[in-house]
């Protein structure tokens, strides 16, 4: 295998051990600083330069964006996938990981349990959006940041909105978290492989500092973690789109709650902790995979006119309900299902004698005019209206800037 590492530093720790982890098992392997690059669109096929250079023929590319680079490196990353060169990290999924509040949208679409956040723009929205969360103390976090930077904990709501305030004053954006009290100071990092965590670490917090990462200087300890936890990193990693990744989890009293998954997790941590073999992993996972690279269904499906992906939901009432795949129709109708999915559980390529239940999510390709008729109505949420205050009479200071400004 020709392995591509894109990396800005060569000689950290992560990077040499995947370099090295290549290495040993004979495959060829080199290090590219991802702002070298060139993306060129000047001939009919894709293509890139670096260094002035065009790309060799590389089997995978291994992505290690900072987030500085995010916008450029994931273009560099999006280049690769157009010229079919395998990704365990796509350009999406890493941008779906770097800003936290994509990824607790993304994740709390999909039931997956996170702390109570929210996000306002308006100071004025700042006292309701604290309540929301469950009140002071709350957590504050800048959308991107890393290694525990841009975190703060406020003890007191006056405290929380005048942090806010200051923030969103030199135009950044925070993001508002409940503050979960039986896990305070401690967290998990979960390593996640393909569909596996292959190690795991209790990070604690010394001293009266609350944030637990490596890089503040918490302690690490590696653990074996329940089935539920497993399943929960597993998830939300496939969820963002990524194969590779590290996912922070906090304990809390009803289970796993995730803060975040990151997409160029730092292994000397975790390999420190567990004396395991992390890089090694990564390698082997990336030599199985080369020759499935990621596919833009969307891209690839533009040519099918009147045919496409959606997912329809079996609702309770539905009439398929206790009907097989078989009995339902839905082939006869030119009707693919793709995958099932109840509850956290993932069916792919179902029987066909495979018994629909209630509330049953299928992913389907087929044709789009027949899919559409088994589409059901989207059930309107019905708002809770509460007693606003009167709108001022006189225009706040940004009254006569434009909305798309």
């Amino acid at each position: 295998m020709k392995l591509a590492i894109l990396s800005r530093s060569p000689n950290s720790y992560s990077t040499t051990r995947l370099r090295v982890a290549a290495l040993d098992r004979g495959h060829k392997v080199r290090v590219l600083n991802t702002l070298r690059f060139a993306i060129d669109l000047t001939s009919n096929d894709p293509d890139l330069q670096y260094r002035g250079k065009p790309v060799q023929d590389y089997d995978a590319v291994l992505p290690r964006i900072g987030a500085s680079i995010t916008y450029f490196g994931t273009a560099v990353v999006r280049q690769f996938e157009q010229m079919d060169v395998y990704t365990p990290n796509t350009s999406n999924g890493i941008l779906n990981s770097r800003d936290k509040l994509r990824s607790l949208q993304i994740l709390s679409r999909h039931d997956v349990s996170i702390p109570a956040s929210t996000f306002v723009r308006d100071r004025q929205d700042a006292p309701d959006a604290i309540r929301r969360v469950g009140g002071a103390p709350v957590i504050i976090k800048l959308l991107e940041g890393t290694q525990g930077i841009g975190v703060i904990l406020a003890p007191d709501a006056k405290i929380a909105e005048a942090i806010i305030e200051t923030l969103q004053s030199t135009g950044t954006n925070v993001l508002l978290q409940q503050f979960v009290s039986e896990s305070r100071g401690r967290d998990i990092r979960a390593l996640v492989i393909g569909d596996r965590v292959v190690a795991a670490m209790r990070r604690t917090a010394q001293g009266e500092e609350f944030r637990s990462n490596v890089h503040r200087g918490g302690r690490a300890e590696a653990i074996e973690i329940p089935p539920d936890y497993e399943q929960a990193a597993v998830r939300a990693a496939q969820i963002m789109g990524l194969k590779f990744a590290g996912v922070d989890m906090l304990e809390g009293d009803s289970g796993p709650l995730i803060l975040e998954v990151n997409s160029s997790p730092g292994l000397e941590g975790i390999e420190t902790a567990t004396g395991l073999d992390i890089a090694g992993a990564v390698i082997d996972y990336i030599d199985n995979q080369v020759a499935f690279p990621e596919l833009d269904v969307r891209q690839r499906l533009t040519v099918s006119t009147g045919y496409g992906v959606a997912e329809l939901l079996i609702r309770d009432d539905s009439e398929y309900v206790g009907q097989t795949l078989h009995e339902s129709g839905l082939r006869e109708n030119d009707i693919t299902v793709l995958s099932l999915h109840r509850d956290t559980t993932v069916i792919p390529n179902p029987r066909q004698n495979r018994v629909l239940e209630g509330n049953d999510r299928l992913l389907c390709f087929g044709n789009l005019e027949r899919m559409r008729g088994l589409i059901p109505a989207r059930r309107r949420r019905r708002a809770v209206l509460k007693e606003l205050p009167e709108a001022p009479l006189v225009p706040d200071d940004e009254s006569n800037i434009d909305d798309d400004q």
